[in-house]
């Protein structure tokens, strides 16, 4: 088989879309209006939740979300080592203190144990992440919640659109979940996001901390047909997503699951053609949907850089998604964290990349990524990984 270029990722929005935007541009709102409401009732059937607020990217409605629940200096808040560094940068952002805890060895997922030893008084809210698209145990989280203590469970879903754990979907038990529709997400409107929960009060301070914290956004101070006044009470940031960007998801979420099957198809026939190889991928539970987001593989630290130069020679498009968030220099200085402190985040984020994974991947792209893998990558990992 010769070379074949294979892109990291390939979206789906061709230029025929572009007639969402004309219905866009045929009403009064450019900005958050008739079209983000009706993604937002769709949303909350979706995920069987009672309220739903679209915004313009994750990192700013867990701003918003952090905000609503006055969370800020003096608090602290549970995330894992092993994440991307905006689910740590928002506790900071807030004025808050974020507090690393590491994560099981074969999902890479925190676990309840792990939470429970990293709480505090100080404590206000812990943000499990359903990395690489499988869901952690948010019932088990909620239950070691010490009796009492008001801290808030806010999941981190900007992988598991599609995922479920023992049936069920994100936003069942947390106070909050929040979702991602940046690019390369499985729904994706090139930047945006969604904050689910089924509490009334919160989901009304939510939607005033994602507009400034004002009481009335732009289509509700005229949905009387006169303009109507508007104050504010709490403090709030700039998170609202325009009807622009949200009239892409619509077909998207219809389509969702029938994507989710290819994908599942890609990742089968990868973790089966890797099974013999030394190259080792996250475990993936039986009581959970994957929403298999992206594809992980570890060949080592001493290999990734190496995989990364060889892959990328060969045009297989390969990237490193994430590294430990402590190690950050960041970080690691702010709060003096010192090498070794999470192992299993430490080991994973140096010697993990991520391979293409898309619905539109191609059999022969897939059987060029797997030959690569095996021929050019495999070879060079020492037993040690192991």
């Amino acid at each position: 088989m010769g070379e074949v270029n294979v892109p990291f990722y390939r979206h789906s929005l061709t230029p025929d879309k572009s007639n969402y935007v004309a219905e866009v541009l045929k009403t009064n709102f450019l900005t958050s209006g008739p079209i983000g409401k009706e993604v937002e009732s769709q949303l909350s059937t979706y995920f069987n939740v009672s309220h739903t607020k679209l915004v313009n990217s994750w990192t700013n409605g867990a701003v918003a979300t952090l905000l609503a629940m006055d969370i800020g200096p003096g608090d602290e808040v549970i995330v894992p080592a092993m994440t991307f560094i905006a689910t740590a940068n928002v506790v900071e952002l807030v004025g808050a203190k974020p507090v690393f805890i590491d994560c099981d060895p074969d999902t890479l997922l925190i676990t309840p144990e792990l939470i429970k030893a990293a709480i505090t008084e100080r404590t206000k809210a812990v943000i499990p992440v359903h990395m690489y698209g499988q869901m952690c145990d948010i019932k088990a989280i909620k239950a070691i919640i010490p009796t009492g203590q008001n801290i808030a469970i806010i999941e981190d879903c900007a992988h598991s659109f599609e995922a479920k754990f023992n049936g069920e979907r994100p936003g069942k038990y947390s106070d909050a979940a929040i979702f991602s529709f940046y690019a390369t997400k499985n729904i994706t409107c090139g930047e945006g996001g969604a904050i689910i929960t089924n509490d009334a009060n919160l989901f009304e301070r939510i939607k005033q901390s994602i507009l400034h914290g004002m009481s009335a956004g732009a289509a509700d101070r005229f949905k009387t047909g006169q303009y109507s006044h508007w104050g504010m009470k709490h403090l709030g940031t700039k998170a609202n997503l325009p009807d622009l960007l949200a009239c892409y998801l619509p077909s998207q979420i219809e389509n969702v699951d029938k994507n989710l099957n290819l994908r599942e198809i890609i990742s089968q026939e990868y973790e089966s053609a890797l099974k013999s190889t030394k190259i080792r991928v996250p475990i993936t539970k039986n009581n959970v949907v994957h929403s298999r987001h992206l594809f992980p593989i570890y060949v080592g630290k001493k290999v990734r850089d190496v995989a990364l130069n060889i892959l990328g020679e060969s045009g297989i498009g390969a990237t490193v998604n994430y590294r430990d968030v402590p190690s950050m220099e960041y970080y690691k200085n702010k709060y003096s964290i010192q090498s070794g402190t999470f192992p299993i985040s430490e080991k994973w984020g140096e010697g993990t990349l991520s391979i293409p994974l898309f619905p539109g991947l191609e059999s022969t792209e897939i059987e060029y990524v797997l030959k690569s893998l095996v021929e050019k990558i495999n070879p060079l990992i020492d037993e040690e990984i192991n």
